[in-house]
Formats: C-alpha cells, sequence, structure tokens
C-alpha cells in the first residue's frame, strides 16, 4: 500500500465527514421549519429527501474512496452500491478491519433503500411517513458512520506510522 496515498485517503475521509456533519445540521434544520401548509410541506419535504440522498452519497463516496485504494475496487456488479455497503461491514483478511459496524451498514442501508427511491419518483410522490423517520434517525445513522471511520482513520495511522 501506498503510504503517501493512505496520507490522502485520510485526509478525504475527513474532509468528506465535515461535509457530512454540514449536512446532518442542514437537514435537522429544515425538519425544525418544516410548515403546516400542504404544498409548502411538500416542498420541504423534497428538500430533505435530496439532504437524505445526499447524505447517502456522502458516506458512499467514503466508502468508493476506501474500496479505490485498499480493496483493490469497486464491485462491478448491477449491485455493486449493496455490495460495497456490505463489504465496508466486513473485515478483509490481512488488509483491513471493518469500515463500518454491521449496525451501522444496516442503518445507512435504509438511507441507500431511500437514494433509489428519491432518484426513482417524483418528488411529490414522497412518503411522509417514512422520510419522517429517516429524518429522526439520521443523529444515530451519523454518529455511529462517524465513530466507525474515526476507528478506521486509526487504523490507516498505524499502517503509516
Amino acid at each position: 500500500m501506498n503510504t503517501k496515498r493512505i496520507g490522502d485517503l485520510i485526509s478525504e475521509i475527513k474532509d468528506e465527514m465535515t461535509m457530512l456533519e454540514s449536512l446532518v445540521e442542514d437537514i435537522r434544520e429544515t425538519s425544525a421549519a418544516i410548515p403546516s401548509g400542504r404544498k409548502k410541506k411538500r416542498i420541504y419535504e423534497e428538500s430533505l429527501a435530496l439532504k437524505l440522498h445526499n447524505f447517502y452519497t456522502g458516506c458512499e463516496r467514503i466508502f468508493q474512496k476506501i474500496a479505490g485504494d485498499i480493496n483493490g475496487g469497486v464491485p462491478v456488479t448491477f449491485d455493486w452500491h449493496r455490495r460495497l455497503l456490505y463489504s465496508m461491514s466486513l473485515e478483509i483478511e490481512k488488509l483491513r478491519p471493518p469500515v463500518i459496524s454491521k449496525d451501522t451498514a444496516r442503518a445507512l442501508g435504509e438511507y441507500l433503500a431511500f437514494r433509489h427511491v428519491v432518484r426513482n419518483i417524483y418528488g411529490f410522490e414522497i412518503e411522509s411517513e417514512r422520510l419522517g423517520g429517516l429524518v429522526i434517525r439520521i443523529d444515530k445513522a451519523f454518529e455511529g458512520v462517524k465513530k466507525d471511520l474515526t476507528e478506521f482513520i486509526k487504523f490507516l495511522r498505524e499502517i503509516v506510522a
């Protein structure tokens, strides 16, 4: 493994985590400001849906970087998004520990599935209940991601030490 590349990877993960933290704060603020009128509420819900979509996309971007730099590449099958997430919860013998816990992977699986929905429907078709549940669970999901990636960064630092 190229030690310079590992240093770059650490910086990229930390930068993505900073952006995710800002996004999660935006999700909190937007969800707290949802108006009661049906039309305005729908606009806020569409905004929240896009922000949740972006949350998972940001996590996946980190996983793609790790897979590319450490695992040897991203899966190339039709279900590569799901397989990439799953692979991040696995220890790769003689290569790396799990990047995220099984619990974090399960939590992120909901955001992956929701992202797929957001990409394939009109905004006004978003289910308020599902959206609301994901918004409520975003802090716990992000805390899991942050904790797990912080531990993974410690592992990467040991490699280059």
